[in-house]
């Protein structure tokens, strides 16, 4: 069995309603709007160094989805990582990596050939992403002390 087959095997197996109550009359109305209760679901990224693909081009500008728990729980399942635990992350970013400069078919090969500051810095943005739900980071000037923030999605200093 496998996870896309999941809704099906519920639906399949979902009790038949009773036969003393009808069903209610469907009106034909139109799907209810979705409201937007302002949940961000995805971040932009800049890697600090940029994956180089095969022509050599540098992507370096980037998109990251929010996870969710079937992103997390279909690695478990891949026999790459099975073999090679720390594989993980690999598979993990390569499903909510939504694109990188121009590519968007971002798979575990693409992952797989960035560099390795590149891939901890993702890994680092992943976890703040979706343990904290912001891109933030705390930091503190080693000159003056003084404590401020910092956006690591990549914004230069002046933009907004």
């Amino acid at each position: 069995m496998t996870a896309g087959n999941l809704d099906e095997i519920l639906q399949a197996t979902a009790p038949a309603p009773a036969a003393e109550q009808p069903a209610p009359p469907r009106a034909a109305a139109a799907p209810p709007a979705r409201e937007d209760h302002g949940l961000r679901t995805e971040f932009e990224f800049e890697l600090p160094r940029g994956y180089v693909d095969e022509a050599g081009t540098v992507h370096r500008h980037g998109a990251m989805r929010l996870a969710t728990a079937r992103d997390e729980l279909r690695p478990q399942i891949d026999l790459r990582v099975k073999e090679n635990p720390a594989y993980l992350s690999v598979v993990l970013l390569s499903q909510v990596i939504t694109r990188i400069g121009s590519i968007t078919d971002v798979h575990a090969g693409i992952v797989e050939r960035m560099y390795a500051t590149d891939v901890a810095f993702l890994q680092d943005f992943y976890r703040r992403v979706n343990s904290e739900g912001h891109t933030r980071a705390a930091v503190t000037c080693p000159h003056c002390e003084g404590g401020f923030e910092v956006d690591l999605s990549g914004g230069r200093l002046g933009e907004s």
